[in-house]
């Protein structure tokens, strides 16, 4: 399966907010932080669905949690 730009950036954007090294990203996620590096400062942007479905996931979680605080 293939990154878009869009979900790598809002990947980035939210690894930023949040202050997470590459490190505690790959440990909340459960992708490798040599994917990760991959991911951001090779343009690698082809991975397994598992990789692809981790990171789609935590970023639906995070934005639904951004949501969360809003309306309270």
């Amino acid at each position: 399966m293939k990154l878009s730009e869009q979900q790598v950036t809002a990947i980035k954007r939210k690894r930023g907010e949040l202050d997470l090294s590459i490190t505690n990203l790959a440990s909340i996620t459960g992708v490798s932080k040599w994917t990760l590096i991959d991911i951001f400062k090779h343009d690698h942007r082809n991975v397994t669905s598992i990789t692809f479905k981790r990171l789609n996931d935590w970023l639906v979680k995070e934005y639904n949690h951004d949501l969360v605080k809003e309306v309270n």
